[in-house]
């Protein structure tokens, strides 16, 4: 019988640990994507922080290259990501920038394709 309560209770916990969903507090996996040909240089900011944490700093990307961060998530497991990005090339300058919620093993993609304001 003890065999069987044990069995109960592994059966009932696996899916606990194979839940892909983060919740509040804890780590929200991302990628961070440059979506163009040219090469970026990216700060990426945790807003679920207080105050907001740099989570990437003048991170120079490549293009079509991602690099993994993990965030803090909230209440519903999600993150709020802010993030600016340049381009590295200082004779093109270019720049871009947004404001987003993801989830869990989500992909965010930054791109720098708009002009830079004075």
């Amino acid at each position: 019988m003890g065999s069987h309560i044990g069995a109960a209770l592994i059966a009932s916990c696996l899916p606990l640990l194979f839940a892909g969903s983060a919740r509040g507090g804890e780590g929200v996996e991302v990628k961070i994507t440059n979506d163009g040909t040219e090469d970026i240089v990216v700060t990426v900011y945790d807003m679920n922080t207080s105050p907001e944490r740099v989570v990437l700093s003048n991170a120079r990307i490549n293009g079509f290259t991602s690099v993994p961060i993990s965030l803090v998530g909230d209440a519903t497991g999600k993150a709020h990501v802010s993030w600016t990005a340049t381009s590295a090339d200082a004779a093109f300058r270019r720049c871009g920038h947004a404001n987003t919620m993801v989830s869990n093993a989500a992909s965010v993609s930054v791109h720098a394709d708009s002009s830079c304001s004075a």
